[in-house]
């Protein structure tokens, strides 16, 4: 039994979940001690929990310490299925985490299967579903996975109450990625959404968006949308997309957005979302730092080696690394410091 410790790096939930889906791809059972020892409350929480649920469903896996508060768990997975999953997360804790969490192991079932998950769909600190299913969800795509994802209903911090559904299929293949040069800006694409709010907020987000994005580019476009849910929200979410003769589809992309709250002026939603894409665009990175970390799991499973250039190598990425080698004898290579751009590379068999 690999014994894993849960407060390295960053020692959030980040080691858990990529450490379950590595116990599920390998059959390797584990032992995990120390989960989110470096938090203001250590331990399993709801999300956490309901995590640990989904891959134990999904593996017929055996489990030991799934309880709220707990520090460690004892996974031994079984048998992967496919099949029909509804999980309840009971909190506004991210759908988009628990998803992410069986979607690999889901991909390489026998056949296709269907996940629902209810929770907090656009949430601090966890890619909103806009994130997984205009950005995260393509670049899969890129790598050979095949799933479509939707959103039934808005979930906002701290209600909740958000529904996603997803359908995955067996995977077409485990091709690896080729991502460093960004190429030509094409166009900047976007979405103001609000959810029982004066679609007012929306347009002035949109407004205050083009205001500070027209003077380095001109070809933006932002829809307005009303989107279903019980309670209040906000988002600005922007896409921008580039030429590139290194990445499959001949184009790459970056993502960033903000969410509203109680008292934060439409006009700051947008600021922060056009802030990050404007540091963005003043790197030469061709993925940025956030898709960065979410795609190491896939490319360590890859058939040869792939390189990416992220806008920021950050704590989540290093995490994910080291829990990574602890799996796998997949050779991770970062350039780079914290804060600052850099290469990445993954070679799934070192030894090949």
């Amino acid at each position: 039994m690999l014994e894993i410790d849960g407060s390295i790096g960053e020692g959030g939930g980040q080691v858990l979940r990529s450490a379950l889906t590595l116990s599920i791809l390998t059959g390797t059972p584990m032992l995990i001690k120390e989960i989110r020892a470096r938090r203001s409350t250590p331990g399993l929480m709801p999300q956490h929990l309901k995590a640990v649920d989904a891959a134990a469903a999904v593996s017929r896996a055996h489990v030991e310490g799934a309880f709220k508060g707990s520090t460690s768990l004892k996974f031994e997975p079984g048998q992967l299925r496919s099949g029909r999953y509804r999980f309840d997360i009971g909190t506004a804790g991210s759908t988009s985490l628990v998803l992410q969490t069986i979607f690999l192991p889901l991909s390489k079932a026998s056949s296709a299967s269907s996940v629902i998950i209810t929770g907090g769909t656009h949430v601090p600190w966890a890619p909103s579903f806009h994130f997984l299913a205009w950005h995260w969800l393509e670049w899969m795509k890129k790598l050979g996975y095949n799933a479509e994802i939707s959103l039934d209903q808005a979930g906002y911090y701290p209600q909740g109450g958000g529904r996603i559904s997803a359908t995955i299929r067996p995977r077409d293949g485990q091709v690896p990625l080729q991502s460093v040069n960004r190429g030509q800006l094409l166009r900047i694409r976007g979405l103001s959404a609000v959810s029982n709010l004066n679609i007012d907020i929306a347009e002035r987000q949109k407004r205050r968006a083009i205001q500070r994005l027209h003077p380095h580019f001109d070809n933006v476009r932002i829809k307005i949308e009303q989107l279903p849910s019980r309670f209040k929200g906000t988002m600005l979410f922007l896409l921008a997309e580039f030429q590139s003769d290194d990445t499959q589809n001949g184009y790459t992309q970056c993502c960033y957005y903000s969410l509203g709250k109680l008292g934060k002026p439409a006009e700051a939603v947008a600021d922060e979302a056009v802030d990050a894409l404007l540091d963005f665009l003043n790197t030469d990175a061709a993925i940025d730092q956030y898709l960065a970390d979410q795609l190491l799991l896939p490319l360590a499973f890859a058939t040869s080696q792939s390189a990416i250039r992220t806008s920021q190598i950050t704590p989540h990425l290093l995490t994910n690394a080291e829990v990574i080698r602890q799996f796998l004898s997949a050779k991770i290579e970062i350039d780079s410091d914290i804060g600052k751009p850099g290469l990445i590379r993954v070679i799934p068999n070192p030894s090949s």
